[in-house]
């Protein structure tokens, strides 16, 4: 791959992984409230369930997702639905113990199968494999070289924003301030709902 197509890769992944969406909304909250240590099953999870998506992309079922809008509906209204229920949890969520309990526990699977119903993440996944990868003579070299980028960037952008999520913990468990912030994520959450209804 040469080097200026290398260079635009890097900045692709650099704006879209580290700008705010549900991933890094979710790495963040759930270190604020969990811990860093307890919210690493879904940092790692990101990585392993966009390498997946990005994979199905570079076999053609990306074009499949664009070419039937009724697909793309369904994995949208899919998304939003999920998202917004993530909101409701988090809203509700004032306390470090009620934290700790199953209120707000994203597992690894569920990280996983987030990335298949979010439209960013799609996205992203056919842009980078219709501007780098389809219709080269070195495709497969070139995934080669693509996917482990996008997993690093998955991996960093997550694992920074579940960073700062696990800082502001401390400062987060006096007063109302965990449940003000917890408000402000699921905030967020519903405005990439909206978003993606829009995309």
């Amino acid at each position: 791959m040469p080097l200026h197509e290398f260079t635009a890769l890097l900045v692709l992944a650099s704006a879209m992984s580290f700008s705010p969406g549900p991933n890094t909304t979710l790495s963040t909250a759930l270190a604020a409230n969990l811990g860093l240590r307890r919210s690493m099953r879904f940092v790692l999870a990101v990585p392993c369930g966009w390498s997946l998506l990005l994979l199905l992309c570079a076999a053609g079922i990306g074009a499949m997702v664009t070419a039937a809008p009724a697909l793309r509906w369904l994995i949208q209204g899919v998304g939003i639905a999920y998202l917004l229920w993530l909101a409701f949890r988090l809203w509700n969520s004032g306390q470090l113990a009620q934290a700790r309990s199953e209120q707000l526990q994203v597992g690894f699977w569920q990280g996983v199968a987030l990335q298949f119903v979010n439209i960013k993440a799609w996205l992203l996944a056919l842009t980078i494999v219709a501007g780098w990868v389809a219709g080269q003579p070195d495709g497969l070299q070139r995934l080669a070289v693509v996917l482990p980028v996008m997993v690093c960037y998955a991996f960093a952008s997550n694992l920074l924003y579940a960073c700062i999520g696990a800082l502001l913990r401390g400062w987060l468990a006096q007063g109302r301030r965990l449940l003000w912030f917890n408000r402000g994520m699921a905030a967020l959450l519903v405005l990439t709902a909206a978003w993606m209804l829009r995309a």
